[in-house]
């Protein structure tokens, strides 16, 4: 009898007790997570140096072939202890180590088939996923929903974003996770739009905070977000929407056995501190393939993000890889229209030309299938993998770096295979790849070498277009830190360095931030490659010590650490490139913020240089002496920012 089997009809057979407990904590015993079977449904519940962050909440799935949420019993549990020590060079740490202990529950269902849930525990993150073997001569399923929960206590609150009716917004192109944010609303507030909330979810419960997720999504599996809560405060997995994709493709994942789901992840603490620097999303997942070169990273000037359309012109286009040139950057983005506006034959004059000044290129493309109507070109080259590779092969023939692909609109598993094939794909190409207008990375950092952003948030372009995202731009700012890109990059598309956001900087709808927020910026957004907004005219227009900043700084970091916060006011964070340490902080109170620093990170007696903003908000830059790295004293202005470099 199949080992499996022999352990379900044991169980069975059994009189078992009405709860059935095992128990996972973190190596320094803070974090324990508790695992039980009551009247048959499978519990786990989750604390924190004692204070309850999840109440018990529900586990499993139900699938074509059997429910695996009900009748469950107890068969076995095995533990372990992982630890590791990676290297990895686009996320927060280049250097990681992910100590944590494993624990693998199998249960068996009424029918008598096998399933295991496996808990890692690290002293401030859970991840869990399911693995489901073959049953019988069954060799895959269909994943109809997930029990999966996450119940929280009254007394949470929510910093969480509402996922988005399908085919909605400019040229159907939603969800893209653009929406806002509101921050410490009561638990079970319903969602804006009645589809949930879109990962990361971060929660205030009580004095402690935890950020739910998931990681390790790829094409054998959907991409995941929270449904509503019940009145009681229970989350629960949703799948996508199936009008996404204009409802082509299933809603629900197809798992070939034995399989397995993504992982979900839980990053707990009593401060913010674990969860700005967590790496749990690729501290659980491995790469997928080698990369096919060395990748390089950077800065690069973008014009369609202040010159808009009209700017995809082959002169225009000049003018932004000359910039790219002064100002000693990567890369330049040659945004969508391009294959009607400038033409093939045009393009690689231009790709000859940016490669003469030294200049990378990036070229976008639309995604499009069938998924929406957005209407810019070059589309209908990435969605059918005989163009795609056509396409890749003439990027790379070209001399090109880089893709940036938009408008995909949807989380199905057939969507998510899509973003895997693009990537793949471009790796035999040597070829980068930003998505834009798209969902989440999850773990994506590690599992593709090629991979190097997502927008995926509300971002630059939005201040464009409407005078409201300016008026919230220093709120939104504080928020990014603590939530979506906490969980990967975050390719925003910032520092905007014209006081008004069009070619001539003399109308359009009007920046409020000052000048040192948006350096600060471009150290607390974190990206590989970041597209800055520094347009020709910032090179006489804007202050030279922001330009002579914007002409320094890294994408890229080796340590991260958070500083002090509080998602919506103000984030004070510090990031280290080789032996050089940037701390970067903004303020989104209508006031000047006074706050007293620890900057450990440097040694008493530093001189450093010091970006601020003097009582009218313009920009100061001075020399800074550090008596005592324990208590730096500094004033942010209202919708302002300091930067710190030593």
């Amino acid at each position: 009898m199949n080992k499996y089997l022999l352990f379900c009809t044991l169980a069975l057979s059994c009189s078992l007790l009405s709860a059935q407990q095992a128990t996972v904590t973190g190596p320094d015993k803070n974090l324990k997570v508790d695992i039980s079977v009551k009247s048959g449904k499978p519990f786990y519940s989750v604390t924190y140096k004692n204070n309850i962050i999840l109440e018990n909440s529900p586990l499993g799935f139900i699938t074509d072939i059997g429910d695996f949420s009900n009748n469950i019993s107890y068969v076995e549990q095995k533990s372990s202890s992982i630890n590791k020590t990676y290297v990895q060079d686009r996320i927060k740490h280049s250097v990681i180590k992910y100590n944590a202990n494993e624990l693998k529950i199998t249960f068996c269902n009424a029918d008598k088939h096998p399933f295991d849930v496996v808990f890692r525990v690290s002293n401030n993150d859970i991840a869990f996923k399911y693995e489901i073997p073959q049953c019988g001569e069954r060799a895959s399923i269909v994943i109809k929903s997930e029990a999966t929960g996450f119940d929280f206590p009254e007394n949470t609150t929510t910093f969480i974003c509402p996922q988005s009716k399908p085919m909605v917004g400019w040229k159907r192109a939603r969800p893209s996770y653009e929406e806002e944010y509101k921050p410490d609303e009561p638990i079970s507030t319903p969602s804006q739009f009645g589809e949930g909330y879109t990962f990361p979810c971060l929660f205030h419960v009580g004095d402690n905070w935890a950020l739910v997720s998931e990681t390790g999504v790829r094409s054998k599996y959907c991409a995941s977000h929270l449904s509503d809560a019940t009145k009681d405060g229970l989350y629960t997995i949703a799948f996508p929407n199936e009008n996404e994709m204009n409802g082509l493709g299933s809603s629900t994942p197809g798992l070939a056995l034995p399989g397995e789901t993504p992982w979900r992840t839980i990053t707990v603490g009593d401060n913010l501190k674990p969860i700005v620097e967590t790496t749990v999303p690729f501290d659980v997942v491995e790469p997928l393939y080698e990369p096919s070169q060395k990748y390089e990273f950077g800065r690069s000037t973008w014009s369609w993000i202040l010159w808009q359309d009209p700017s995809i012109n082959y002169d225009d286009q000049i003018k932004f890889i000359d910039l790219a040139a002064q100002m000693g950057y990567e890369f330049t983005l040659i945004d969508g229209g391009w294959e009607t506006n400038i033409g093939r034959k045009r393009m690689e004059e231009l790709f000859k030309y940016a490669q003469s000044k030294g200049v990378g290129v990036f070229v976008w493309y639309n995604s499009n299938g069938y998924w929406n109507d957005a209407p810019q070109c070059a589309k209908q080259c990435m969605s059918n993998s005989i163009e795609r590779k056509r396409e890749m092969k003439w990027l790379q023939k070209c001399g090109v770096k880089g893709l940036k692909v938009d408008f995909f609109g949807g989380d199905k598993q057939q969507m998510m295979g899509l973003y895997e094939d693009i990537l793949s794909d471009a790796n035999e190409h040597g070829l980068m790849i930003i998505f834009h207008g798209c969902t989440i990375p999850r773990g994506w950092e590690r599992m593709f070498p090629n991979y190097v952003g997502s927008e995926a948030v509300l971002a630059s372009e939005n201040l464009i277009f409407n005078q409201y995202y300016d008026d919230n731009e220093a709120y939104n700012a504080t928020l990014h830190p603590f939530i979506r890109n906490t969980i990967g990059c975050m390719e925003f598309g910032g520092t905007v360095l014209n006081k008004y956001l069009n070619k001539t900087n003399d109308g359009g709808a009007i920046r409020r931030t000052t000048d040192v927020f948006q350096i600060a910026t471009a150290v607390l957004f974190q990206n590989p490659i970041q597209n800055f907004a520094i347009t020709p005219n910032n090179m006489y227009d804007a202050p030279s010590s922001m330009i002579e900043f914007m002409k320094d700084v890294p994408t890229t970091w080796d340590e991260t650490r958070f500083i002090d916060g509080y998602p919506g006011k103000y984030c004070v964070l510090a990031r280290r490139h080789n032996n050089k340490w940037y701390i970067a902080g903004v303020n989104a109170l209508k006031e000047p913020l006074k706050l007293k620093l620890n900057l450990s990170m440097l040694d008493n007696g530093n001189e450093c240089t010091y970006y601020y903003d003097n009582k009218n908000r313009q920009p100061q830059k001075e020399v800074l002496k550090i008596k005592d790295t324990s208590s730096v004293n500094v004033v942010i202005q209202p919708e302002g920012g300091i930067v710190i470099v030593k």
